[in-house]
């Protein structure tokens, strides 16, 4: 028959073939997401990742079945505008939350508003901490953080991660069958609750959990290292050093309190485990795409301080896990060690929606570095900021080009430069900027520190 049919009639077959390809394309369902998202969780407080206290079955478990990125990053260590990035795509300077005010870019070009504008069920469990929660964005949205035991309306007493809980299941129970659903849930643990001298309450059937392990308290946790921090941080005004007396200036504290934190951590991997399980059961987790992932890194006494904010490793390094239906079995479990960000997740999301991400966004859709087969060319390199919060002598602002090799550091209220060799020097104890030797590099990496900062405004 082919043989002897004419080209015109060739080409309404091939035609109507295309049509029935992209036909057949256009009615697969449509991937659902659910971002996972801790707070003040930093990326070796996962057991996969070799942290040999902290239990985190389910997360490792995920890790297993998806790909975990090592070099996950944030631009800016601190928990709002980290989220603010987180949903817009975009560096601080671009949508301009410094700290704990609203972001400025349209809500029609964050991630969940571009979802629920192309048709998807929308939800947001937990902290949101960009200003007023917008609840009207959301078709089923529900804000609070700050403390680790929430009083409900009937009176009763809830633990923060056992609310987040109850609220996902509900939002997965209830949510519209015949659409596809995003769902940020964003934890407080294993934030402190900074007004309280305690700092971290697990719940009561968590206590005995770490009992008989000693903590390893780090290396440079110590009162040298403290001191070779530059004067305005290495000092007992600054917000880091003074939440360090809180919790770890001497070594019982210190046990205390990291137990207390790893216990948090082990209640929200259990959390996540449940509201796995819950996709499993609804027969939903092979269409969904599952980010695991924090909102800045934390310092467990390292340099002598706690908490964030500030461009060293242990601050701005976050755990990444991204679990994508679309990956090859042979690559479930594999790690990548490229600098991700936590701008590229707006656009990653978008894109396993098929949905085009705005001009505006600035991070990168990361699939292709596990769907494709080749080697993705990718940053070397990006820009760290963080603005003065109230005066500089309680939190300077930071900036850094962060390389895997060199860090050049910049504190622009006191217009100091630093140098570290991260390869030699991973604890980022030894200051080379007025080494002779690395004259040359200092000039490029300050050239390059420029061009970046100006493409993030």
């Amino acid at each position: 028959m082919f043989q002897t049919m004419k080209l015109p009639a060739i080409a309404f077959v091939l035609s109507m073939g295309l049509v029935f390809l992209s036909s057949a394309l256009g009615a697969e369902k449509p991937m659902n997401i659910l971002v996972l998202l801790a707070d003040d969780w930093r990326f070796d407080t996962l057991g996969v990742s070799g942290n040999p206290v902290v239990k985190t079955p389910n997360i490792d478990r995920l890790a297993g079945e998806g790909i975990r990125f090592t070099h996950g990053c944030v631009s800016t260590a601190i928990c709002g505008v980290s989220r603010a990035s987180l949903f817009t795509g975009q560096w601080m300077s671009r949508h301009g939350n410094t700290a704990f005010n609203a972001f400025k870019t349209p809500w029609s070009e964050t991630y969940p508003g571009l979802l629920r504008t192309n048709g998807y069920y929308v939800g947001h469990v937990g902290k949101w901490h960009n200003g007023t929660f917008p609840a009207e964005n959301f078709d089923f949205g529900r804000a609070y953080s700050g403390t680790h035991w929430i009083r409900e309306k009937d009176g009763t007493k809830i633990h923060v991660t056992q609310k987040n809980e109850n609220d996902s299941l509900e939002f997965l129970r209830t949510r519209p069958k015949d659409k596809p659903f995003c769902l940020t849930l964003a934890f407080f643990a294993t934030h402190a609750e900074d007004s309280n001298p305690l700092q971290y309450l697990p719940q009561p059937q968590s206590m005995e959990l770490y009992n008989d392990v000693t903590i390893p308290i780090p290396s440079n946790a110590t009162d040298e290292s403290f001191h070779r921090l530059p004067p305005f941080i290495g000092n007992e005004k600054n917000e880091g050093r003074v939440r360090w007396h809180w919790r770890f200036d001497s070594p019982e504290k210190f046990q205390t309190m990291m137990k207390n934190y790893y216990r948090l951590a082990t209640e929200v991997d259990t959390t996540c485990g449940r509201v796995l399980e819950e996709l499993k059961r609804e027969g939903q987790l092979e269409n969904t795409l599952v980010v695991f992932t924090g909102d800045n890194g934390y310092f467990h006494g390292e340099h002598g301080l706690a908490d964030k904010w500030y461009p060293h490793e242990e601050s701005i390094r976050v755990p990444l896990i991204v679990r994508d239906p679309r990956l090859a079995v042979g690559k479930r479990g594999e790690t990548n060690d490229d600098f991700v960000l936590n701008e590229d997740l707006a656009p990653t999301l978008l894109g396993a929606a098929r949905i085009a991400a705005p001009p505006k966004m600035q991070g990168q859709d990361i699939a292709p570095l596990y769907l494709s087969a080749q080697k993705q060319e990718w940053r070397k390199e990006f820009f760290y900021e963080h603005a003065t919060i109230n005066k500089t002598d309680f939190i300077p602002s930071s900036e850094a080009l962060v390389r895997k090799d060199y860090k050049y550091m910049y504190w622009p209220d006191f217009k100091v430069e630093q140098l570290f060799q991260l390869n030699s020097d991973p604890h980022e104890e030894n200051d080379l900027v007025n080494d002779s030797r690395q004259k040359e590099r200092l000039v490029e990496m300050r050239s390059r520190f420029a061009e970046l900062k100006a493409a993030a405004r």
